[in-house]
């Protein structure tokens, strides 16, 4: 007996199931600054400690360079695709579609890729991807869904006293919905304000569920929490609410803190810490509506713009025993990255039949490496491209108006360096020592376009 069993270490390896697929958990806020827990200057701060995603980074690795899309939508897009958020939507033919569309059934996912290997694959939460026939997230790739097609803005419209009903086919309430791969989605309760302050506790009990399924099973699972907090209405639970007597902005961190909390304790306590990769992220930066009091830390700006405060999040990523515990970097790193990064994690390939603008990060999260595999990125907000990042320098060839939305084309760009200036408060002028910086940041505006332009497009649906 004992010389059988010394035989198969021989064969396979002392370290037999060290190659086995790791589950995946990815926590993705909605509109959640830089700034809002602890390990990046908020927590007590914020007016509510972070200790359970503090925990991440202790062991793991913390990004203070990771950049995302600017919007919603866009930012949902880069992430599932791997691709900017303006090639998903380029045409075959015409102008690019409407920067709310979402992505077409022709575009693979994270999901369908990790589907493709074997994974069981959840989404509790906001999709803002497509809400039309064939597109909802269970025709793109999961197995299983629970949450509300669209943004969390709808959830005032069932509360308003001057709602009209009838006014349009496509104002009607917003409903959670609930779906599974091959079947219809189906409408659940209205999503009002009642709803929007149970919404994710309702998320966190799907995703344990879903997560205590799979780990019966012994299939990897990926289970994809994309909240709906803290983007507007702040709605806390009725179990949090008041709870920190520093408002409900504060309530809702402390809330999601306690989420977090038992998503860790879930995969820990089902022996799957070790084989399980865990991320918490956001979409974009805080809101820039008035009373909207998300925190962008040292950032400028809040989503909607070219700024620091809307490009930058958190990014928070564990995985014990092959993510070196208690790193911090600030190289530059992309949403987009996390769809090759994941595939190579695990053994997968990824598309060739389409541009993947996204690196593959592995080596430098697992650390063997001290360098991110990018070193620059391109910013657009919705179908304009404003600027782009190269290392600490930032280019802006069109700014946002301060006083609103509006585009303010640029007779000559701004020019930030990102560690002299990290609130790009003032632009390097002309004949100064740095304007050699031109060069590269010209060069990362005009491969990105040279590219758009060969690029066919995503075909319709």
């Amino acid at each position: 007996m004992k010389k059988t069993i010394l035989l198969m270490i021989v064969l396979f390896g002392s370290n037999a199931f060290a190659d086995k697929q790791p589950n995946i958990v990815l926590v993705l806020m909605d509109n959640f600054g830089y700034g809002e827990i602890g390990v990046y200057g908020g927590g007590v701060l914020r007016g509510a400690a972070t200790p359970n995603i503090d925990s991440i980074a202790a062991e793991g690795f913390q990004l203070t360079n990771f950049n995302v899309e600017a919007e919603c939508t866009p930012s949902r897009s880069a992430l599932m695709t791997g691709r900017y958020g303006i090639r998903t939507r380029q045409r075959l033919q015409g102008p690019p579609r409407g920067v709310w569309y979402g992505i077409t059934k022709w575009e693979i996912t994270l999901a369908e890729m990790l589907s493709k290997e074997g994974y069981a694959t959840g989404i509790f939460g906001k999709w803002h991807l497509g809400d039309t026939e064939g597109r909802y997230p269970t025709d793109q790739g999961f197995d299983e869904w629970n949450g509300i097609p669209r943004s969390s803005d709808r959830a005032f419209w069932p509360d308003s006293n001057s709602f009209a009903a009838g006014s349009h086919p496509s104002v009607r309430f917003a409903h959670v919905m609930s779906s599974f791969r091959g079947q219809k989605p189906k409408e659940l309760e209205v999503y009002d304000r009642a709803k929007r302050a149970t919404i994710d506790r309702d998320i966190t009990d799907h995703a344990i569920d879903f997560i205590k399924r799979k780990a019966a099973t012994k299939q990897p699972f990926f289970a994809y929490l994309p909240y709906t907090q803290t983007h507007e209405p702040v709605d806390p639970h009725p179990d949090f609410f008041g709870k920190t007597g520093n408002g409900s902005f504060a309530d809702v961190l402390a809330q999601t803190d306690a989420y977090v909390g038992e998503l860790l304790d879930t995969i820990d306590e089902l022996g799957l810490k070790e084989n399980t990769v865990f991320i918490f992220t956001s979409d974009n930066g805080r809101e820039g509506v008035p009373r909207s009091f998300g925190f962008t830390g040292p950032w400028r700006g809040s989503m909607f713009s070219p700024y620091e405060g809307s490009l930058r999040v958190p990014f928070l990523i564990r995985w014990p025993g092959k993510i070196p515990e208690r790193q911090v970097s600030n190289e530059v790193v992309h949403q987009i990255d996390l769809f090759p990064t994941l595939a190579s994690l695990i053994g997968a390939d990824i598309p060739k039949d389409r541009v993947i603008d996204g690196a593959d990060q592995s080596d430098f999260l697992k650390g063997k490496t001290n360098k991110s595999a990018r070193e620059s990125m391109v910013i657009y907000i919705g179908n304009e491209l404003f600027g782009a990042k190269w290392r600490n320098w930032k280019i802006l060839i069109k700014e946002m108006d301060k006083d609103g939305y509006g585009i303010k084309n640029m007779a000559y760009p701004s020019v930030y360096n990102l560690i002299v200036d990290p609130k790009e408060e003032v632009p390097e002028l002309n004949y100064l020592n740095d304007t050699w910086v031109d060069f590269p940041l010209y060069q990362v505006l005009e491969d990105h376009i040279a590219s758009i332009e060969q690029d066919p497009g995503a075909p319709d649906p």
